[in-house]
Parts: C-alpha cells; sequence; structure tokens
C-alpha cells in the first residue's frame, strides 16, 4: 500500500513541476521600420485610453503571422484585431504556440524604449509617456547609415559585421540609446576605445566603438557608473584595427553601433552570442535625440532626464 501511495505522489508531482521553456538561442530581428513606428504610435496614442495596446504585443501577434517578418499590412492588421474583445489564442489559432517566443524576443529587443519619462523645461519637472530611448547620435550633428549588419570584414579573422555604422563629423557626442551599467570600457584591438553598457533589466548589451582618439569618453565616465537614457557617453572617431592603443586605423569616422540579447548569462561572452541588426531601430530612434550643450565646466543636457518606469524593475 505505502509503495504504491509513493508512486501515486510522484505521478500527481509531474503535473504540478512548472515546464519552463528553453533559453532562446537565436533572434533574427528583421522587423522593418514602417511596422515599428506604426505599433509605436499606437501603443502611444492608446496609452491614455481604457484599452492600452502595446506595440510588443502588436508586433508579437504579426511576428506570429509572418514568420517575423511583420510587414506594416500585418502590423496593421494586428493592431486591429487586438482591439477587439478577441483573445491573443483565439486571434491566432494555431499559431498562438508561437507567441511565447515573439513575445520573449521582442520584449528583449524593444522592452527599455517606451515607457514614462520626465524632463526638466525651465525648472519644472514635466512627466510624459512615450519614446524614452535616444538616437545615439546628439541633436545637431548629422550622420548618415545604411543597412551594414552581416556585411563580411576581414581585420583579425574573417568575420560578419554585427552592427550599425554611423558615418559623421570627427568628434561628434555620442550619447546612451538606453540608461545602463558601464559594463566596459576601454581599448579593443577591433573596436578601438569602445564603450559597452548593460541595459538596466539586463537584456540588452549595447557597444559603441572607434571613438575618436585621445579624449574617447565622457568626462568621468568609469566602469561600473550608472547612466541615463540620452546622457554623453563619448565622441566619434575612427580608432581601432590595431593591436597598438589610441591607434587611428579606421578609414572612415563613423559609430560602430551594436545590440546583442542576453537571455541568459552564458550568452554573453560565447561563440554564440545573439547580434540584432540595429539598422531600423536606429532610423526609429532619430526622431528622439538628446540635446546637449557645452559650458565651461564641460557637456550637461539641456533638458535633464529622468525614467519613472526604474522603480518597476
Amino acid at each position: 500500500m505505502i509503495k504504491r501511495i509513493l508512486i501515486l505522489i510522484m505521478i500527481m508531482s509531474l503535473f504540478v513541476i512548472p515546464v519552463q521553456a528553453d533559453t532562446i538561442r537565436w533572434v533574427d530581428f528583421s522587423v522593418p521600420y514602417a511596422s515599428l513606428k506604426y505599433a509605436m504610435d499606437v501603443d502611444i496614442t492608446t496609452a491614455q485610453q481604457e484599452k492600452h495596446i502595446s506595440w510588443i504585443d502588436i508586433l508579437a501577434v504579426a511576428g506570429c503571422r509572418t514568420g517575423g517578418k511583420c510587414p506594416l499590412s500585418q502590423v496593421k492588421r494586428a493592431a486591429k484585431d487586438l482591439q477587439t474583445d478577441a483573445s491573443k489564442e483565439e486571434l491566432l489559432g494555431g499559431l498562438y504556440q508561437y507567441y511565447d517566443y515573439y513575445d520573449t524576443a521582442y520584449h528583449a529587443v524593444l522592452g527599455g524604449f517606451l515607457g514614462h519619462y520626465a524632463i526638466e523645461v525651465d525648472g519644472q519637472w514635466k512627466p510624459a509617456y512615450g519614446l524614452k530611448a535616444f538616437s545615439p547620435i546628439a541633436a545637431g550633428y548629422g550622420y548618415s547609415h545604411c543597412d551594414d549588419f552581416g556585411n563580411s570584414r576581414s581585420f583579425g579573422f574573417k568575420r560578419k559585421h554585427l552592427g550599425n555604422d554611423l558615418m559623421g563629423g570627427l568628434g561628434t557626442p555620442i550619447v546612451a540609446v538606453e540608461g545602463g551599467v558601464v559594463e566596459a570600457m576601454g581599448w579593443n584591438r577591433y573596436g578601438g576605445w569602445r564603450i559597452g553598457i548593460r541595459s538596466f533589466d539586463s537584456k540588452r548589451y549595447y557597444y559603441y566603438a572607434h571613438l575618436q582618439k585621445d579624449k574617447p569618453f565622457a568626462a568621468g565616465l568609469s566602469e561600473g557608473d550608472q547612466v541615463q537614457a540620452g546622457d554623453l557617453i563619448g565622441f566619434m572617431g575612427c580608432t581601432g584595427y590595431s593591436d597598438k592603443e589610441n591607434t587611428n586605423n579606421i578609414e572612415t569616422v563613423h559609430l560602430h553601433f551594436g545590440i546583442q540579447l542576453v537571455f541568459d548569462e552564458s550568452q554573453k561572452e560565447c561563440n554564440n552570442e545573439i547580434w540584432i541588426s540595429a539598422y531600423d531601430i536606429v532610423r526609429l530612434l532619430s526622431s528622439h535625440r538628446s540635446s546637449l550643450q557645452k559650458t565651461d565646466s564641460g557637456w550637461a543636457r539641456k533638458y535633464p532626464f529622468q525614467d519613472l518606469d526604474l522603480n518597476d524593475l
């Protein structure tokens, strides 16, 4: 009798132990700019309405239906469907089995971009909801870029380009796209003077490389420091491709901007890191640029910024 009871307990335990999904090992983020912009606008427009429609929900539903391609027509359809009373499972039917993947992946990519923030204008803090991530290029400075993710590189060894190159003028101020912790800072033979910043939720690692010679970083910035979205972190240059520190060996002045996703810490430094194309994200962020001003004591933000969602992390 005791043996039967023990067997019964073991069988019942199989039904109460939660099943943990496998860690995501790859994300091919290919959502076009127009789809990102439309989904973001719906999210912001509905933020104060009775039914707030999250842009990540919109993109996840569209991703399930299109294998992650998310053309604008499908994003519009998803936004419209989510305004109804139907559940996501009802909307997707058999495709719902893929929802957790796209929801998790898109949260990892975009989770810190929209939310509540405040800026100080004329001594008063003004709260708002919207895009709180910034372009990596400060306001008032020109740049150009193209979709170069995956292009070949040969210095050191043959490899793919895992970022987006933004061409601009020497000394152009570079800012933190999102708030986080400075995780890496210094010289790298490939990236030259570079900074790596981990988002506060630890899902995104932002890589800013080829900063300028001699004075690459914002004054006083050190590894371990926390930065706010839009804070000055360094200046555009052409350092790198050299084992000798502080060397200009890149032909064109530019910022290499990369985004790595981290679902598990074992993915941070390995042969299977998850880097995504940042081109359309940079296009989206181009409408939100941090205004800096140079003072007698150095650089300062024209409009101080607070992320009002940080207490929720």
